[in-house]
């Protein structure tokens, strides 16, 4: 059985007049939406040029203020995507090398472990010769 999102229809004020949202998206999003509409028609109402233009030529400048907005959003996503792939590699480089020096450290240990059985056995064979050398005297 597939699932299918609920489809919200609300009403929203962009620029001072009422309309209808609708979509698969959360209220609370399509709110966000109309809100940032809201914040750019305001925007471009503060320069006055603006404001004298006509209405089809304040919705091209309106639209390419959000056109504006996307791409510079868009590059600065692709920056960060670029920025985590060479952390995600640093971190796959570091990982290898602490992989390397902990096998390093474990033959390293091992080598040790290797040495002290065999200061070991030198140390008995030193005492068995100088047991066998007061004996002989």
């Amino acid at each position: 059985m597939i699932y299918m999102a609920k489809k919200n229809d609300i009403q929203v004020i962009i620029n001072k007049k009422v309309y209808t949202l609708s979509g698969y998206e959360s209220e609370e999003y399509l709110q966000k939406i109309a809100l940032y509409l809201n914040n750019k028609i305001e925007e471009c109402n503060q320069v006055e040029s603006y404001k004298t233009l006509g209405l089809e030529y304040q919705n091209i400048l309106l639209a390419i203020n959000i056109a504006d907005d996307y791409f510079k959003t868009k590059e600065q996503v692709s920056i960060y995507e670029e920025e985590i792939a060479q952390n995600n590699k640093k971190s796959y480089d570091l990982n290898h090398e602490m992989i390397e020096t902990q096998i390093k450290y474990e033959s390293a240990q091992k080598l040790v472990e290797e040495y002290k059985e065999k200061i070991n056995e030198l140390q008995k064979k030193i005492i068995q010769l100088e047991a066998n050398r007061t004996k002989e005297n």
